[in-house]
Order: C-alpha cells, then sequence, then structure tokens
C-alpha cells in the first residue's frame, strides 16, 4: 500500500529546512502534537542548488520518534544524481523519496530504483519546467511536486503563477497526489485546493510562527476548510 494513502483530503508538510535546528525535537515533538501527518525534508547538495543543506545523518535521528507517532517522511533531493543517496534515505528511515525531473535523464528508471528500496517515489518540478513534460514520465510516481519558488532557499514568496501549473497538472494526472512548495501560506490554502494540490509544503508559515502549533493548525484548518472537511477538522485537529 502507497504511503500516500495515509494522507488525508489534504495534508500541510511542514518543511523541517526552515526549523529551529537548536530546538529541533521540540519542535517535531510540537507538531506531532499538532496532529501533523507528513514532515517534509529537503537536501540539497550545493550543485543542483547553491545550498548545502541536512541529510540521511539528520533523518536518522529524527525518523524512530516520528514513525512511533504515526508520521512520515517525504525526503526532498534536490540534488544531481538522486539515485545516489536513495539507499542512505532508506536506511536513515526516509518514507519517500521526491527527486527533480529536471536532474534526471530518466525518470521512469529513477521511480523504480526507489520503488526497489521500499520508498515512495515522487517528481518535483521547477517554475520554468512544463507541467505537460513531466505529467508524461511521472504515471508510476507517487505524487508530483509543483515547485511554487526556485528551489534551494526557505522563505521565498509564492508564485502565483503555479497556480494555473497545478490545475494543468492535476487534468493530465487526476489520480496522483499533487503536492506544492514555496510561499505556502493561509492566504493562498484555499486557492490551491482548489487548483488540485493535496500536500501543502510549509516552512516559513509554520516555524516562522512564535506558536508552532496554533500556526499548523490554522493553516491545516485552511486547507480542510477549502476541502469542505470541518467535521474532521474538529475531530482530528483539537
Amino acid at each position: 500500500m502507497s504511503w500516500t494513502s495515509r494522507v488525508r483530503a489534504v495534508e500541510v508538510a511542514p518543511s523541517l529546512y526552515a526549523a529551529d535546528f537548536w530546538h529541533l525535537g521540540a519542535q517535531i515533538e510540537a507538531l506531532l502534537d499538532a496532529g501533523t501527518r507528513v514532515f517534509h525534508f529537503d537536501v540539497g547538495d550545493g550543485q543542483f542548488v547553491p545550498p548545502v543543506t541536512i541529510g540521511p545523518i539528520v533523518i536518522e535521528s529524527i525518523a524512530p520518534r516520528i514513525h512511533e507517532r504515526g508520521a512520515l517522511i517525504d525526503v526532498h533531493l534536490m540534488v544531481t544524481g538522486p539515485e545516489r543517496h536513495f539507499e542512505a534515505v532508506a536506511a536513515a528511515g526516509g518514507d519517500s523519496v521526491t527527486f527533480h525531473y529536471e536532474a534526471v535523464d530518466e525518470p521512469e528508471g529513477v521511480v523504480a530504483a526507489a520503488r526497489s528500496l521500499a520508498l515512495g517515489a515522487g517528481i518535483a518540478f521547477n517554475p520554468e519546467t512544463e507541467p505537460e513534460a513531466v505529467a508524461e514520465v511521472a504515471g508510476a510516481a507517487d505524487l508530483v511536486l509543483c515547485m511554487s519558488i526556485h528551489p534551494g532557499y526557505s522563505g521565498q514568496a509564492f508564485m502565483p503563477e503555479a497556480l494555473d501549473r497545478i490545475r494543468r497538472l492535476r487534468r493530465l494526472l487526476p489520480e496522483t497526489l499533487i503536492e506544492v512548495d514555496g510561499g505556502v501560506a493561509e492566504e493562498n490554502a484555499h486557492d490551491l485546493y482548489e487548483a488540485g494540490a493535496r500536500l501543502l509544503v510549509a516552512g516559513t508559515a509554520v516555524f516562522g510562527a512564535s506558536d508552532l502549533k496554533g500556526a499548523y493548525r490554522r493553516l491545516q484548518s485552511a486547507a480542510f476548510d477549502a476541502a469542505g472537511a470541518e467535521a474532521e477538522v474538529a475531530r482530528t485537529i483539537r
């Protein structure tokens, strides 16, 4: 069974890249208490994107507690040669890997390599890439991640043109989970849901707030409201 089957009508996935690493464990616990089911974990290699970020050694530290609480870790590999990292991610406790369309020659083979390690597989694409090109090779993937910023740095402003790219992707891949990453906030959660996104990655909108639980709950509630799922909000976010 795909890990995406555990996703509710819509999920906010806090991006750990935006966390305060001095308090990482406490912040993860707070978000688990608030109901987080999916954590987004960015890996940058200094080549595909300029910054070198966190890696599998951090996943290894946080995965046991996240899994104990019933949540998942989706690893966004902003790297060249992403398949080289799959074994390390799997061994560390990652649940899925999302690699970039622009970083590989044969996306279908890379998806298969992830599957061979019992990892979920996603394909991300940058703002300059046409959704139609990605949809042609994404049939076997669990999700497709539409970047609504240029990958690499947290805190960038949302690109409004991403809404049209998500709509086009939804028409082409009606059964595939669509994720969006970059500038997600309460103000655009409704529009993102209506465009077709069901997994909303949020960095600054969650970790930039003084009250992490409150920020996550407000954003998740805004997303659930867009999905017409007020009853689920009442049951799962208290």
